[in-house]
Protein backbone atom coordinates (compact mmCIF):
# COMPACT_ATOMS: atom_id res chain seq x y z
CA UNK A 1 0.00 0.00 0.00
CA UNK A 2 1.01 3.34 -0.63
CA UNK A 3 0.26 6.44 1.41
CA UNK A 4 -2.80 6.99 -0.37
CA UNK A 5 -3.73 3.76 1.17
CA UNK A 6 -3.39 2.15 -2.46
CA UNK A 7 -2.24 -0.98 -3.85
CA UNK A 8 0.60 -0.79 -6.47
CA UNK A 9 -1.52 -3.42 -8.41
CA UNK A 10 -3.40 -1.28 -10.01
CA UNK A 11 -0.49 -0.33 -12.05
CA UNK A 12 -0.56 -2.79 -15.31
CA UNK A 13 2.17 -6.17 -14.99
CA UNK A 14 2.16 -5.70 -10.87
CA UNK A 15 0.98 -8.26 -8.69
CA UNK A 16 1.29 -8.81 -5.10
CA UNK A 17 4.37 -10.38 -5.37
CA UNK A 18 6.33 -7.45 -7.39
CA UNK A 19 4.35 -5.25 -5.13
CA UNK A 20 6.20 -7.00 -2.22
CA UNK A 21 9.35 -6.51 -3.48
CA UNK A 22 8.90 -2.72 -4.27
CA UNK A 23 7.40 -1.85 -0.88
CA UNK A 24 10.17 -4.06 0.21
CA UNK A 25 12.64 -1.76 -1.99
CA UNK A 26 11.13 1.94 -0.85
CA UNK A 27 11.93 0.89 2.70
CA UNK A 28 15.40 -0.67 2.36
CA UNK A 29 17.35 0.12 -0.73
CA UNK A 30 19.29 -2.45 -2.24
CA UNK A 31 22.71 -1.21 -2.49
CA UNK A 32 23.73 -0.64 -6.43
CA UNK A 33 25.82 -3.01 -7.89
CA UNK A 34 28.48 -2.33 -10.99
CA UNK A 35 27.31 -3.68 -14.06
CA UNK A 36 30.22 -6.45 -15.32
CA UNK A 37 32.52 -5.15 -17.70
CA UNK A 38 30.40 -6.57 -20.50
CA UNK A 39 28.07 -4.30 -20.15
CA UNK A 40 29.72 -0.87 -19.27
CA UNK A 41 30.87 2.27 -21.05
CA UNK A 42 27.69 1.88 -23.13
CA UNK A 43 25.24 5.37 -23.62
CA UNK A 44 21.65 5.36 -24.00
CA UNK A 45 20.47 7.35 -26.43
CA UNK A 46 18.60 9.78 -23.93
CA UNK A 47 22.02 10.79 -22.42
CA UNK A 48 22.83 11.05 -25.80
CA UNK A 49 20.40 13.56 -26.43
CA UNK A 50 20.84 15.47 -23.22
CA UNK A 51 24.43 16.28 -24.51
CA UNK A 52 23.56 17.04 -28.18
CA UNK A 53 21.04 19.58 -26.78
CA UNK A 54 23.74 21.55 -25.27
CA UNK A 55 25.87 21.50 -28.54
CA UNK A 56 22.98 21.55 -31.61
CA UNK A 57 25.41 22.85 -34.01
CA UNK A 58 27.41 19.29 -33.64
CA UNK A 59 24.12 17.47 -35.30
CA UNK A 60 23.46 20.72 -37.63
CA UNK A 61 26.85 20.56 -39.12
CA UNK A 62 27.43 17.03 -39.44
CA UNK A 63 27.83 16.18 -43.08
CA UNK A 64 27.62 12.24 -43.27
CA UNK A 65 27.58 8.97 -41.94
CA UNK A 66 30.37 6.86 -43.04
CA UNK A 67 29.02 3.07 -42.43
CA UNK A 68 26.07 1.82 -43.46
CA UNK A 69 24.53 -1.65 -45.11
CA UNK A 70 22.38 -2.04 -47.61
CA UNK A 71 20.79 -4.88 -49.66
CA UNK A 72 23.50 -5.76 -51.31
CA UNK A 73 25.11 -7.37 -48.28
CA UNK A 74 23.11 -8.22 -44.99
CA UNK A 75 21.18 -4.30 -44.53
CA UNK A 76 17.35 -4.53 -45.22
CA UNK A 77 17.44 -0.83 -47.47
CA UNK A 78 18.13 -0.42 -50.92
CA UNK A 79 21.16 2.50 -51.51
CA UNK A 80 18.01 4.82 -52.64
CA UNK A 81 16.08 4.06 -49.80
CA UNK A 82 19.22 4.88 -47.59
CA UNK A 83 19.95 7.88 -49.18
CA UNK A 84 16.41 9.23 -48.58
CA UNK A 85 16.95 8.57 -45.13
CA UNK A 86 20.12 10.42 -44.81
CA UNK A 87 18.64 13.27 -46.94
CA UNK A 88 16.11 13.86 -44.34
CA UNK A 89 18.80 14.90 -42.12
CA UNK A 90 20.14 17.06 -45.00
CA UNK A 91 23.42 15.78 -44.92
CA UNK A 92 25.79 15.97 -47.77
CA UNK A 93 27.04 12.51 -48.23
CA UNK A 94 27.06 9.00 -47.11
CA UNK A 95 29.19 5.71 -47.43
CA UNK A 96 27.72 2.75 -48.61
CA UNK A 97 30.27 0.17 -47.05
CA UNK A 98 28.69 -3.05 -47.44
CA UNK A 99 30.30 -6.42 -46.31
CA UNK A 100 33.33 -7.96 -48.46
CA UNK A 101 33.36 -11.48 -49.57
CA UNK A 102 35.30 -13.22 -46.93
CA UNK A 103 32.29 -12.57 -44.64
CA UNK A 104 29.99 -14.98 -46.61
CA UNK A 105 27.80 -15.03 -43.40
CA UNK A 106 26.46 -11.04 -44.05
CA UNK A 107 26.40 -11.86 -47.42
CA UNK A 108 29.64 -9.92 -48.42
CA UNK A 109 29.94 -9.29 -52.03
CA UNK A 110 32.94 -9.98 -54.59
CA UNK A 111 34.83 -7.74 -56.99
CA UNK A 112 31.98 -8.95 -59.81
CA UNK A 113 29.18 -7.35 -57.69
CA UNK A 114 31.41 -4.43 -56.13
CA UNK A 115 31.40 -3.59 -60.31
CA UNK A 116 27.43 -4.01 -59.93
CA UNK A 117 26.82 -1.92 -57.22
CA UNK A 118 29.05 1.07 -58.61
CA UNK A 119 26.57 1.51 -61.63
CA UNK A 120 23.64 1.41 -58.95
CA UNK A 121 25.02 3.89 -56.98
CA UNK A 122 26.29 6.37 -60.23
CA UNK A 123 22.74 6.36 -60.98
CA UNK A 124 20.99 7.35 -57.44
CA UNK A 125 23.88 9.95 -57.92
CA UNK A 126 22.96 10.78 -60.81
CA UNK A 127 19.29 11.82 -59.66
CA UNK A 128 20.27 13.03 -56.49
CA UNK A 129 22.51 15.65 -57.72
CA UNK A 130 19.76 17.42 -59.30
CA UNK A 131 17.52 17.69 -56.02
CA UNK A 132 17.17 20.55 -53.93
CA UNK A 133 19.22 19.16 -51.10
CA UNK A 134 21.55 17.45 -53.12
CA UNK A 135 23.40 14.46 -51.58
CA UNK A 136 26.49 12.00 -52.86
CA UNK A 137 27.00 8.73 -52.13
CA UNK A 138 29.68 7.35 -51.68
CA UNK A 139 31.34 3.91 -52.91
CA UNK A 140 32.68 2.11 -49.92
CA UNK A 141 33.26 -1.01 -48.69
CA UNK A 142 33.93 -2.76 -45.36
CA UNK A 143 37.12 -5.04 -45.79
CA UNK A 144 37.21 -8.10 -43.95
CA UNK A 145 40.39 -8.46 -42.76
CA UNK A 146 41.93 -11.56 -41.06
CA UNK A 147 44.20 -11.66 -38.15
CA UNK A 148 47.50 -10.39 -40.10
CA UNK A 149 45.92 -7.52 -41.55
CA UNK A 150 45.36 -8.84 -44.77
CA UNK A 151 41.71 -7.70 -46.89
CA UNK A 152 39.70 -9.83 -48.98
CA UNK A 153 39.65 -7.98 -52.03
CA UNK A 154 42.03 -7.35 -54.94
CA UNK A 155 43.70 -4.50 -54.36
CA UNK A 156 42.39 -3.35 -58.34
CA UNK A 157 39.20 -2.85 -57.11
CA UNK A 158 39.50 -1.00 -53.96
CA UNK A 159 41.56 1.15 -55.67
CA UNK A 160 38.06 2.68 -57.27
CA UNK A 161 36.65 2.97 -54.48
CA UNK A 162 36.09 6.78 -52.75
CA UNK A 163 36.19 5.46 -48.92
CA UNK A 164 37.91 1.53 -47.42
CA UNK A 165 37.15 0.82 -44.10
CA UNK A 166 38.62 -2.29 -42.77
CA UNK A 167 37.53 -4.49 -39.67
CA UNK A 168 37.97 -7.71 -37.73
CA UNK A 169 34.93 -10.55 -37.80
CA UNK A 170 36.75 -13.48 -36.69
CA UNK A 171 39.11 -14.58 -33.63
CA UNK A 172 37.41 -11.66 -31.54
CA UNK A 173 37.14 -13.43 -28.20
CA UNK A 174 41.16 -13.57 -27.98
CA UNK A 175 42.36 -12.87 -24.25
CA UNK A 176 45.94 -12.09 -25.29
CA UNK A 177 47.19 -8.38 -26.08
CA UNK A 178 46.08 -7.92 -30.17
CA UNK A 179 47.95 -4.79 -30.51
CA UNK A 180 50.09 -6.49 -33.56
CA UNK A 181 46.77 -7.39 -35.18
CA UNK A 182 45.97 -3.96 -35.09
CA UNK A 183 49.23 -2.49 -36.32
CA UNK A 184 49.24 -4.99 -39.58
CA UNK A 185 45.88 -3.44 -40.48
CA UNK A 186 47.12 0.40 -39.93
CA UNK A 187 49.67 -0.50 -42.22
CA UNK A 188 47.85 -2.17 -45.05
CA UNK A 189 47.41 0.36 -47.83
CA UNK A 190 44.08 -0.14 -48.94
CA UNK A 191 42.50 0.57 -45.64
CA UNK A 192 41.41 4.27 -44.82
CA UNK A 193 39.49 3.73 -41.62
CA UNK A 194 40.01 0.71 -38.85
CA UNK A 195 36.23 -0.21 -38.06
CA UNK A 196 34.49 -0.96 -34.78
CA UNK A 197 38.10 -1.54 -33.38
CA UNK A 198 37.10 -3.82 -29.77
CA UNK A 199 34.72 -6.07 -31.75
CA UNK A 200 32.56 -5.67 -28.52
CA UNK A 201 28.85 -6.28 -28.31
CA UNK A 202 27.01 -5.57 -25.37
CA UNK A 203 26.49 -8.25 -23.20
CA UNK A 204 27.75 -10.95 -26.12
CA UNK A 205 31.45 -10.35 -26.37
CA UNK A 206 33.67 -8.13 -24.94
CA UNK A 207 36.08 -7.22 -26.99
CA UNK A 208 39.57 -7.70 -27.95
CA UNK A 209 42.98 -6.14 -25.77
CA UNK A 210 45.56 -3.91 -26.88
CA UNK A 211 48.30 -1.21 -26.61
CA UNK A 212 46.01 1.33 -27.38
CA UNK A 213 48.33 4.15 -27.59
CA UNK A 214 50.43 2.46 -29.41
CA UNK A 215 47.27 1.69 -32.17
CA UNK A 216 46.34 5.35 -32.23
CA UNK A 217 49.83 6.62 -32.58
CA UNK A 218 50.58 4.49 -35.65
CA UNK A 219 47.46 5.72 -37.46
CA UNK A 220 47.88 9.25 -36.41
CA UNK A 221 51.03 8.92 -38.41
CA UNK A 222 49.61 7.22 -41.02
CA UNK A 223 47.04 9.98 -41.14
CA UNK A 224 44.46 6.65 -40.97
CA UNK A 225 41.50 7.00 -38.95
CA UNK A 226 39.99 5.30 -36.60
CA UNK A 227 36.16 4.63 -35.58
CA UNK A 228 33.39 5.18 -33.89
CA UNK A 229 30.78 2.52 -34.67
CA UNK A 230 27.34 4.22 -33.43
CA UNK A 231 25.07 1.18 -33.26
CA UNK A 232 23.64 1.05 -29.85
CA UNK A 233 25.19 -2.58 -28.87
CA UNK A 234 28.38 -1.60 -30.30
CA UNK A 235 29.66 2.13 -29.22
CA UNK A 236 32.82 0.70 -30.61
CA UNK A 237 35.14 3.01 -30.24
CA UNK A 238 34.02 4.12 -26.54
CA UNK A 239 34.68 7.49 -24.88
CA UNK A 240 37.15 5.59 -22.74
CA UNK A 241 39.37 4.86 -25.23
CA UNK A 242 38.13 8.01 -27.49
CA UNK A 243 40.24 10.22 -24.47
CA UNK A 244 43.43 8.03 -25.75
CA UNK A 245 42.80 8.68 -29.44
CA UNK A 246 42.33 11.96 -28.80
CA UNK A 247 45.74 12.13 -26.90
CA UNK A 248 47.35 10.64 -29.85
CA UNK A 249 45.79 12.73 -32.03
CA UNK A 250 44.43 10.32 -34.54
CA UNK A 251 41.23 11.32 -36.98
CA UNK A 252 37.72 9.79 -36.01
CA UNK A 253 35.26 8.80 -38.17
CA UNK A 254 31.53 7.79 -37.16
CA UNK A 255 29.29 5.52 -38.66
CA UNK A 256 25.95 4.39 -37.55
CA UNK A 257 26.56 0.58 -38.93
CA UNK A 258 22.94 0.90 -40.26
CA UNK A 259 20.91 -2.08 -41.52
CA UNK A 260 18.01 0.17 -41.93
CA UNK A 261 17.67 3.54 -43.54
CA UNK A 262 15.73 4.52 -39.95
CA UNK A 263 18.64 3.61 -38.27
CA UNK A 264 20.89 6.45 -39.26
CA UNK A 265 19.64 7.90 -36.12
CA UNK A 266 22.24 6.23 -34.06
CA UNK A 267 24.31 8.80 -35.16
CA UNK A 268 23.71 10.31 -32.54
CA UNK A 269 25.52 8.14 -29.99
CA UNK A 270 28.60 8.41 -32.22
CA UNK A 271 28.48 11.67 -31.74
CA UNK A 272 27.81 11.87 -28.12
CA UNK A 273 30.60 9.83 -27.07
CA UNK A 274 33.16 12.01 -29.19
CA UNK A 275 31.99 15.03 -27.10
CA UNK A 276 32.00 13.10 -23.97
CA UNK A 277 35.81 12.71 -24.99
CA UNK A 278 36.19 16.28 -26.71
CA UNK A 279 37.49 15.26 -29.57
CA UNK A 280 38.29 18.18 -31.49
CA UNK A 281 35.39 18.50 -34.80
CA UNK A 282 38.87 19.16 -36.95
CA UNK A 283 39.76 15.98 -36.28
CA UNK A 284 35.98 14.47 -37.17
CA UNK A 285 36.35 12.96 -41.03
CA UNK A 286 32.19 13.51 -40.90
CA UNK A 287 32.56 17.12 -40.57
CA UNK A 288 34.40 17.28 -44.04
CA UNK A 289 32.97 18.27 -47.00
CA UNK A 290 32.30 15.31 -49.45
CA UNK A 291 35.06 16.30 -51.69
CA UNK A 292 37.93 17.06 -48.70
CA UNK A 293 37.13 13.93 -47.46
CA UNK A 294 37.94 12.11 -51.17
CA UNK A 295 40.72 14.35 -51.25
CA UNK A 296 42.13 12.64 -48.14
CA UNK A 297 41.36 9.33 -48.91
CA UNK A 298 43.20 9.88 -52.58
CA UNK A 299 46.29 11.11 -51.05
CA UNK A 300 46.35 7.90 -48.67
CA UNK A 301 46.35 6.35 -51.98
CA UNK A 302 49.06 7.92 -53.60
CA UNK A 303 51.63 6.49 -50.57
Amino acid sequence: MNLQGRSLTEFPGIGPYLERIICRWLVDSPPLLEPPDIRRHFLTIPRARILLAAKPNWLKDLKGDLQMHTNWSDGSGTIRAMAESAQKNAYEYIAVTDHAKGLKIAGGIDESQLRQQAREIEQVNGEFCHQPNPLRVLHSIELNLNPKGEGDLAPAALRQLDVVLGAFHSALRKTEDQTERYLAALRNPYVHILAHPRGRIFNFRLGLRADWSRVFDLAATLNKAVEVDAYPDRQDLDVELLQIARAAGVRISLGTDAHHPWQLRFIELGLAAALLAKIPRERILNFMSASDLCKWTGALNKR
